[in-house]
């Protein structure tokens, strides 16, 4: 058997998350289907990063195996047609590659980006209306920034993340940026936050956010964020905010 990947991008808006779920649309499913159609057996799958449902990808990786013999009348060119062909709309397969053995697109992956997009002009956007959140009301980017310094480097986040997937679950996990600016995209001026790290716990990047947007309203200062992170407790920290805000944008390895 060899390793390949798929480099897959997808509008979260239609799934109910990423992996599998028995009489759910998922991501995985939709990839899981197609390939079995093609190689006329079943063909697991393994992603860089589970996204939630919402949550939409520019750069999610996913590795499975298949026989060099299942192969060899068909390129990756046409196997990656026949994948866009056969899975829903809001899939894009973008390339497949082959890969050394034992390459594992969540294992071996060092480093992940997810982007947050946050619309504050007054009235709702148009071209990133299912992109972005809209807070209609001006953000303390700067303020933003000074309190998600605080989240970089190597820490405990339980305060960030879905309180009952942290039970019994180691929580540290290391942050190499935080970065909130202004981008453009379309026409539309947008906030993002660009957050890049080595693995991240479920909900962790959108309470991330909910909580800056919290500091950027002007509702509490940027040291705040420290307390939150010396709490663990996820009632410490703000809001989290929306799943069709976020992209899954690259993964390092």
């Amino acid at each position: 058997m060899e390793t390949y990947s798929a480099t897959v991008a997808y509008k979260g808006v239609a799934f109910c998350g990423f992996a599998r779920q028995p009489g759910l649309c998922t991501v995985q499913g939709e990839l899981e289907h197609a390939l079995e159609l093609l190689f006329r057996r079943p063909v697991d799958t393994v992603c860089a990063g589970r996204t939630d449902a919402g949550v939409h990808a520019r750069g999610q990786v996913v590795s499975f195996e298949v026989g060099e013999d299942e192969l060899r009348e068909r390129s990756l060119d046409s196997l990656c047609k026949s994948l866009n062909a056969l899975t829903h709309d809001d899939i894009s397969v973008l390339e497949l590659a082959l890969r050394p053995a034992g390459f594992s697109a969540r294992f071996s992956a060092t480093m992940r980006e997810y982007r947050y997009f946050i619309s504050t002009q007054g009235t709702p956007p148009l071209f990133m209306r299912d992109f972005c959140w809209h807070v209609p009301r001006p953000l303390d980017a700067a303020a933003m920034q000074e309190a998600a310094n605080l989240l970089v480097g190597e820490h405990d986040f339980k305060s960030f993340c879905l309180a009952v997937s942290a039970e019994g679950k180691r929580t540290f996990r290391y942050v190499d940026q935080v970065i909130v600016e202004p981008v453009e995209v379309l026409g539309e001026q947008l906030l993002c936050v660009r957050v890049v790290g080595n693995a991240f716990l479920h909900s962790m990047v959108r309470t991330m956010v909910g909580t800056l947007v919290a500091v950027g309203r002007g509702l509490r200062d940027a040291a705040w964020v420290g307390e939150v992170l010396a709490a663990c407790d996820r009632q410490a920290a703000g809001e989290t905010a929306p799943a069709y805000g976020l992209v899954f944008w690259e993964v390092t390895y």
